[in-house]
C-alpha cells in the first residue's frame, strides 16, 4: 500500500503570504495611486521620464509596503530605538561643516556611498519611538513621561529645522504630536496651545502692513521664511516673483470650475504657468483638469484611506500598534492638508508633497513603510483572530 501526498498548488502556498491584507486599506491605496497616475502623464508626459519614474517610484513603494506587512509588530517595536538613534545620529552629521551636501542653500543630504535625506528617516522613526516609549510606560503614566517624549520629539525636529526644511520638519512634529496626543495628552494643555496658535496668527495678519515692509526683521525665522509668511497675506506685492507661485496655483484651481477643463486640456499646465506642477504643485494642474468634482473624488478617497488607518489603530491590540497606526493615519491628513493648503494660498509654501500624487521617489517610499506599517497592524490582528 502506497501513500500518495497531495503537492499544495500555488495558490495554497501564497495564500500565507497574502492572507490578512485589508481590503478597504487596498482599494484606497490603488484609488490614490491610479489618480496619481492619470495626474502625472498629464502633467508630466512632457516632462522628460517623470511619468516612467513616477510609475516606476509607485512599483517600489508598493514592493515596500509588501515586505514591511510580512514584519510582525512586535519586531517593529525592536527597531524602534535603533532607527531613532540612527536617524538622529545620520543629522547630527548631517550638520557638521563640511560633511552635508548643500543644495539650494539647505543642508540636508548626505553621501554614504549613496545620496540620502536622513530627515526621510524621521518621518517613520519619529512615531515608531513615541509609541515604543509610551508602551514601555503604560502602566505607570507621569506627567515626566510626556515631557521626555516631548524632548525626544524636539530633537529631530529641531535639527531639521536648522538645514532648513520646514516642510519634513511640520511632517516629523506632527507624526510625533499625534502619538503624544493618543497617548493621553489632556486636552488641558492642548487648548491653551491651540489659543495661543490662533492669537499669534490673527496679531500677523493685523500687523501684516507693518511688519511686512523692507528692513523688517523677525526673530528666529529666516528671510526666505518671513518672505513666504508675508507672500502669502499678500502675494499681489510681488506677482511676477515670490508671489507668482501662489497667484498662478489659485488662478488653475478656479479656471477648472465644476467639471475642469479635461484630461491634458490644462492650459495654466502645459503653458507652463504652473511652477513645480509634477512636484509641489501638482494639484493645482489636477484641479484644474478635473475641477471640483474631481477634487472631491480625490479628497473623499484620503478621507477613506485615514479613517479606515484610524479603524485600524481603534482594533489594534496592544498601546504600541495603537499609537503608530493612529500617528502613521493621520500622517496623511498632514501630507495632504499642507500641501493642498499652501497651493490654494491658506498656508505658506513648503516642500510638502501630496501623497501618492506628486513626483518623488524618496516622499513615495517613506509613504510605502507607512502603508506597510498600518497593514502590518491590521495583518497580525487577522491573525490572531483566524
Amino acid at each position: 500500500m502506497s501513500i500518495v501526498f497531495e503537492r499544495p498548488s500555488l495558490w495554497q502556498r501564497a495564500k500565507p503570504v497574502f492572507g490578512g491584507f485589508d481590503g478597504p486599506l487596498a482599494v484606497a491605496v490603488l484609488l490614490l495611486a491610479a489618480i496619481g497616475l492619470v495626474s502625472m502623464y498629464s502633467a508630466g508626459y512632457d516632462h522628460g521620464t517623470r511619468f516612467v519614474d513616477h510609475g516606476r517610484n509607485m512599483l517600489l513603494a508598493l514592493a515596500v509596503l509588501f515586505v514591511v506587512a510580512q514584519v510582525p509588530p512586535q519586531k517593529l517595536q525592536q527597531l524602534a530605538v535603533p532607527l531613532y538613534v540612527v536617524g538622529v545620529l545620520l543629522l547630527v552629521i548631517t550638520a557638521l561643516p563640511g560633511v552635508g551636501i548643500t543644495k539650494k542653500g539647505a543642508t540636508r543630504w548626505l553621501n554614504v556611498g549613496m545620496v540620502i535625506q536622513p530627515s526621510e528617516i524621521m518621518k517613520i522613526a519619529m512615531p515608531l519611538m513615541l509609541a515604543w516609549w509610551f508602551q514601555k510606560r503604560e502602566s505607570q503614566l507621569r506627567p515626566l513621561d510626556f515631557l521626555i517624549a516631548g524632548l525626544l520629539l524636539a530633537v529631530p525636529v529641531g535639527l531639521v529645522v536648522k538645514q532648513p526644511d520646514l516642510g519634513t520638519a511640520i511632517l516629523i512634529l506632527a507624526a510625533g504630536v499625534y502619538v503624544i496626543f493618543f497617548a493621553g495628552l489632556s486636552w488641558k494643555l492642548v487648548i491653551p496651545v491651540l489659543l495661543l496658535g490662533a492669537a499669534g496668527i490673527a496679531a500677523i495678519v493685523i500687523a501684516e502692513p507693518t511688519i511686512c515692509q523692507p528692513g523688517v526683521n523677525w526673530p528666529l525665522l529666516r528671510e526666505y521664511q518671513q518672505h513666504r509668511v508675508c507672500t502669502l497675506l499678500d502675494p499681489t506685492k510681488d506677482p511676477l516673483g515670490k508671489g507668482f507661485h501662489i497667484i498662478q496655483g489659485m488662478i488653475a484651481i478656479g479656471s477648472g470650475g465644476l467639471s475642469g477643463k479635461g484630461f491634458m486640456q490644462g492650459t495654466q499646465t502645459h503653458l507652463e504657468f504652473i511652477p513645480e506642477r509634477t512636484t509641489d504643485f501638482i494639484f493645482a494642474a489636477f484641479s484644474e483638469e478635473f475641477g471640483l468634482a474631481g477634487v472631491l473624488t480625490l479628497l473623499a478617497a484620503f478621507v477613506f484611506l485615514i479613517f479606515r488607518g484610524l479603524m485600524i489603530a481603534a482594533e489594534a491590540p496592544t498601546v504600541f500598534t495603537r499609537l503608530l497606526a493612529g500617528a502613521v493615519s493621520l500622517s496623511f491628513f498632514t501630507y495632504a492638508f499642507v500641501n493642498m493648503g499652501m497651493v490654494s494660498g491658506i498656508l505658506p509654501v513648503v516642500g510638502v508633497p501630496l501623497p501618492f500624487v506628486s513626483y518623488g521617489g524618496t516622499a513615495m517610499v517613506t509613504l510605502g513603510l507607512g502603508l506597510g506599517i498600518l497593514m502590518s497592524v491590521a495583518r497580525s490582528r487577522r491573525l490572531m483572530q483566524s
